[in-house]
């Protein structure tokens, strides 16, 4: 690809990162637009926050720039479904995010999930027992498997769900794929069907002695004013529920695939297994499940020099943020030795990610188990992205277990 300083991308267009994220695109942004604006089709645009520092800058100022107000995703939604969507704790600001996420913290401190380390890896073991040693569709077979589970387990949801649970989440973050989007024409039925059941969910449970799972704390708990509704509840399930799944799997599958397009540094970690946190660190900065997040801003601002005005739409594009050269050394290189790491996969501010310590417990243990098991994994054809400007992810990798 041929850049100009008078080129003009969209970096909007789902197409675009269908061969893979357009990091060509986003370096020179970086240098010359890091502030972009990218026009949408059919509604109004957005600035695209292409630097670490300015991602950082947005995420840490929710008073200006409002996940609440327009919520995290780029397309303005009917305001009844905005409206829902409100009661996710990733689309709430301060103090509210504060009051609904502070009875939660303990829950998922490093000590209360390091607990869940031998569930965890019993769990990857029962996976790899029941693959064998054969060819598999490694995304769905195989790495789709362990985030169901614990997600499974830790909310107590039936077992004999799960399945369907995955299917929604996959569904919710991957409307703009023709294969992976569900057959409604509304691109986030996979996020309402969820959000049904979890109504259903929380109404049975209600009825029930409470249990040692999250559903019961949460249930349970006092959120500000008291209690969740059932409706709050449903919304506070699907965001739950959906990243524990969708990018945890995405984490393992586009983890497999970066260490199999560097198979010394993979050779390396099968002899070195102390490099199994940096590696997975590395992981999420090279292959961040999520491109952006949304905000809205609240009044008239100023970024890099650009003029930000109340009610733009702001991108923090964290697949460029993670990459950016002022913060990594060699940006553009996997490297399992990266040290620091100040990656922003996790998010930053407020909204860093809840689940943080589970995601990199999984990550460890998943990709420990998998090559203890296997002395060989090989990708046995072409690896195929999802069409989508949010989800940085497979939908298919074929590999041989051997």
């Amino acid at each position: 690809m041929t850049i100009t300083d008078s080129a003009r991308y969209d970096i909007y267009d789902p197409d675009l990162y269908v061969d893979g994220p357009i990091h060509e695109i986003f370096a020179e942004l970086r240098r010359t637009q890091p502030v972009y604006w990218q026009e949408m089709p059919g509604e109004p645009g957005y600035w695209a926050v292409m630097k670490h520092a300015d991602l950082a800058h947005v995420a840490r100022h929710p008073d200006l720039f409002s996940a609440e107000v327009g919520g995290v995703i780029l397309e303005d939604q009917p305001p009844e479904r905005l409206e829902q969507s409100r009661n996710m704790l990733l689309m709430m600001d301060p103090p509210r995010h504060t009051a609904y996420r502070r009875p939660l913290v303990d829950s998922f401190k490093a000590r209360v999930i390091a607990r869940m380390e031998d569930q965890i890896r019993a769990i990857c073991r029962d996976i790899f027992d029941q693959v064998g040693r054969s060819e598999v569709e490694f995304v769905h077979d195989v790495a789709g498997l362990l985030p169901s589970r614990v997600v499974g387990e830790l909310v107590g949801i039936p077992r004999e769900d799960w399945s369907q649970i995955r299917k929604w989440a996959e569904e919710s973050t991957s409307s703009q794929d023709p294969d992976l989007a569900a057959s409604d024409s509304y691109a986030q039925t996979g996020m309402t069907d969820m959000a049904m059941y979890a109504m259903a969910f929380a109404a049975k449970r209600r009825g029930e002695e409470p249990r040692e799972d999250l559903a019961s704390l949460i249930l349970a708990g006092n959120f500000g004013d008291g209690p969740m509704s059932d409706i709050e509840f449903a919304s506070f399930f699907v965001q739950l529920v959906t990243a524990g799944n969708d990018t945890t799997k995405t984490m393992l599958s586009s983890g497999l695939q970066a260490l199999l397009d560097h198979p010394d540094q993979m050779a390396e970690l099968r002899e070195d297994r102390r490099l199994l946190a940096s590696t997975v660190e590395e992981i999420l900065r090279w292959a961040n499940p999520l491109h952006y997040f949304r905000r809205t801003a609240t009044a008239d601002t100023e970024l890099r020099g650009v003029q930000i005005r109340a009610g733009e739409k702001v991108a923090m594009w964290y697949t460029s943020a993670n990459r950016d050269e002022d913060v990594f050394s060699d940006p553009q290189a996997f490297d399992i030795h990266r040290h620091p790491n100040p990656h922003l996969s996790f998010g930053i501010a407020q909204h860093f990610c809840l689940g943080v310590h589970l995601a990199r417990l999984e990550g460890r243990a998943f990709f420990d188990e998998l090559l203890g098991r296997y002395p060989e994994i090989r990708q046995t054809g072409d690896a195929v992205r999802i069409r989508s400007n949010l989800n940085n992810g497979l939908k298919t990798l074929p590999v041989r277990l051997g």
